[in-house]
């Protein structure tokens, strides 16, 4: 090893300690609404800034130039302006844009805040359950997924499962388990109208939210949100069943799965989408895989720990485990529908 390359890992290391730190100001500006005070706004000074957002310009100042020195916000010296470029406003300042990636930031203090019993389940063997996190857990994650929900789900990954949109536009019977917050049930329930949708998830604090977004969104006499978790489906006869971002949270996903195959119906169809993670480590060496196996080392595996049961996959498994699993529960048909850059999209028939 030459000093030089000791030096460039130091400056790759302090640049994640600056990302991590700057991970903060960007939970603050989804918070506090600083950077959608930004897009559309056009060029604005530190103190149109802060009026427009409604904020301290003492603390204008700060943030604005943290944000200058990451590159998320584009700044003119010469004018002493502020603003968001097209790129900067489709990440971080407009929530109706498919790559909107800011409220993943606001699930970092749940994350942050049990970091003494990750410790303990690391040294036990044990878990963190996801109830023991705090509820910006549920709200931030699901926020951060509900992007490429809403840009994949309706459009390119219910048509990749063979009959299920034709299905559903006749009616059809939906469950899906481990909700969260209600995104997706959501967007299916809307898309298909004369559908029955049940959401379901053993997060009490994750169902109080998606029953606020229900009414948020004018569903909450059609949609239906109940506590229940994955080794019991309330009722039956499903002619779908989605498990979004679910099955590796789980401690016995064989189970789960029978669970399934008893509340579908003889045609049904179980959807399992997953992070597009693989299971060598070496094939996740790229910004998306980066962010897979963080969260798999300090939420996903953890929180499938906590359910002591025989299973604890983190996120990245990859296809064959997964297909098993099914195949292991009486499934006999798996396929691989389609994919994202983030997401894995899988169909299982009885």
């Amino acid at each position: 090893m030459t000093d030089e390359t000791a030096a460039r890992f130091h400056q790759r290391v302090i640049g994640d300690a600056g990302a991590a730190v700057r991970g903060l100001t960007v939970a603050l500006g989804e918070r506090l609404g600083l950077y959608r005070a930004l897009h559309g706004a056009g060029p604005l000074t530190i103190d149109e800034f802060a009026e427009r957002a409604g904020i301290h310009p003492r603390y204008s100042r700060e943030w604005l130039h943290a944000q200058v020195a990451a590159d998320y916000v584009a700044h003119d010296p010469e004018a002493g302006t502020y603003r968001l470029t097209e790129a900067q406003a489709a990440v971080l300042g407009d929530p109706d844009s498919a790559t909107y990636a800011a409220p993943f930031f606001t699930a970092l203090k749940a994350l942050y805040a049990t970091e003494d019993q990750l410790a303990e389940a690391y040294r036990s063997g044990g878990g963190v359950g996801w109830a023991e996190h705090h509820a910006s857990l549920d709200s931030g994650m699901g926020s951060y997924f509900l992007p490429g929900y809403r840009a994949n789900l309706v459009q390119h990954w219910l048509p990749a499962l063979d009959g299920v949109t034709e299905l559903l536009a006749r009616g059809g019977r939906v469950a899906d388990i481990g909700c969260g917050p209600g995104h997706a049930t959501l967007l299916i329930a809307q898309a298909f109208p004369d559908a029955v949708v049940h959401g379901y998830d053993y997060s009490e604090e994750a169902i109080s939210q998606a029953r606020r977004n229900a009414r948020a969104a004018g569903l909450a006499d059609r949609v239906v949100f109940e506590v229940a978790g994955a080794d019991g489906i309330p009722g039956g006869q499903y002619d779908l069943i989605t498990y979004f971002n679910v099955i590796h949270d789980l401690g016995d996903p064989e189970t789960a799965a029978r669970q399934v195959l008893k509340a579908l119906t003889p045609d049904g169809v179980w959807m399992i989408v997953e992070p597009n993670a693989h299971a060598a480590v070496t094939d996740n060496v790229s910004p998306a895989g980066r962010l897979f196996m963080g969260l798999s080392a300090v939420m996903c595996l953890p929180v499938a720990a906590a359910e002591q049961g025989p299973y604890a996959l983190g996120n990245h498994a990859g296809e064959d485990a997964l297909g098993d699993i099914a195949r292991a529960a009486g499934f006999t048909r798996w396929r691989r529908a389609t994919e994202s850059a983030v997401n894995a999209v899988y169909e299982a028939r009885p």
